[in-house]
């Protein structure tokens, strides 16, 4: 084969290539993406397992959540909790004298705790990460 034709060859591959990724581009602009926030009280189930967020109070100390999980024995029950507010994600945190604080998770009887996170404004959403999936709570 000549010179002239692999680089006609490899032009054709490329404007193959480019075509294609702008085909993909434009299906990925294009799908709609729907997040479902769920109302407070509303279980959801994230792998292995069940959750719910019961309530949010915010004071100027501590925003407190109250949760229900159910279904693995023994998981740290603030691991994958998260709230979304004024623009940032903020991790638990751990604040002395909460009355019933997030401990361990059991299988078979629901667990109610509060998981506390920094002081937060305005409007928040609760979120819960397990297994790859995501819930969103928000009142």
């Amino acid at each position: 084969m000549s010179t002239r034709k692999l680089i006609l060859t490899a032009l054709i591959c490329g404007l193959v290539i480019v075509l294609a990724g702008g085909v993909k581009l434009f299906q990925v602009a294009s799908d709609p993406k729907q997040v479902e926030v769920l109302t407070l009280g509303t279980a959801a189930k994230l792998g292995d397992m069940t959750v719910s967020v019961q309530g949010v109070e915010q004071t100027e100390q501590a925003t407190f959540v109250t949760v229900t999980l159910i279904g693995v024995d023994g998981a740290d029950a603030t691991e994958g909790w998260r709230l979304l507010s004024g623009g940032a994600v903020r991790a638990p945190i751990t604040v002395d004298g909460v009355e019933n604080p997030c401990t361990v998770t059991t299988a078979t009887q629901a667990t109610t705790c509060v998981v506390v996170f920094e002081p937060s404004d305005g409007s928040v959403t609760v979120a819960y990460v397990r297994a790859g999936t995501q819930s969103r709570w928000s009142r």
